[in-house]
């Protein structure tokens, strides 16, 4: 039914505009008929044309949705590479295995209020 619709339909109407044409000996009440039905032909093909456009950016929409959920649940988009694993002996701190690492002060932070005694 599909390809009836996008091909087959949109031939039928212009040929029979054809047929019209040639049917009414060329006249002026065939031709402005016949051209009539020629562009109710073309236009059915030309709606198909941008039908399918339409049907084309929905799927590229769709992709970037899913790329998009992708990046929400993973933190990369799919078609990134993948970062490499560390491995056990790198991701040990070899100065202070068991202690965590600590970042020094620079002082520009929010000061502190001072303890109270207690």
């Amino acid at each position: 039914m599909l390809r009836f619709v996008r091909i087959w339909l949109p031939a039928i109407v212009t040929l029979a505009g054809v047929v019209v044409i040639v049917a009414g000996g060329f006249d002026e009440i065939a031709l402005e008929g016949g051209a009539g039905i020629i562009g109710a032909g073309l236009a059915i093909w030309l709606m198909n044309v941008l039908f399918r456009f339409g049907l084309h950016d929905d799927q590229d929409r769709d992709a970037e949705d899913a790329a998009r959920d992708y990046y929400d649940d993973h933190g990369r988009w799919p078609d990134d590479p993948t970062p490499p694993r560390a491995t056990a002996t790198e991701a040990v701190d070899s100065e202070h295995p068991t202690e965590p690492r600590r970042i020094p002060r620079t002082g520009t932070g929010p000061k502190r209020p001072p303890r109270r005694p207690s």
